[in-house]
């Protein structure tokens, strides 16, 4: 029987059966991503031009075909200007990318 337990464990953290909590990620985007990203994904334009980029609103087709792996991966590893956000970690980056494919258009 614990062997059984353990290969559904398993098998469900491998297959990613498990599911990102959306809602646990807008609290999460809400303390970490609302200064530069908006309420609703739109960016702020006073943190863009004062970095001098371009910040695409995160309910954009371009975002929202961004894979959740690729989200994922700009989250913690950061993209062009934008650093890595540390305050975001563990499954809480899993919980973020979820939320953001909740904004789209």
């Amino acid at each position: 029987m614990r062997i059984l337990l353990t290969t559904v464990i398993l098998t469900a953290l491998a297959t990613g059966a498990y599911a990102a909590d959306a809602k646990a990620g807008e609290a999460a985007y809400e303390k970490a991503c609302k200064s530069c990203h908006g309420a609703d994904g739109t960016a702020n334009p006073a943190i863009a031009k004062m970095m001098k980029v371009e910040m695409h609103d995160l309910k954009s087709p371009e975002v929202q075909g961004m894979s959740v792996a690729d989200l994922k991966k700009v989250i913690t590893d950061g993209k062009g200007k934008m650093k890595p956000i540390a305050s975001v970690t563990g499954g809480a980056v899993d919980d973020v990318a979820a939320y953001v494919k909740t904004m789209k258009k």
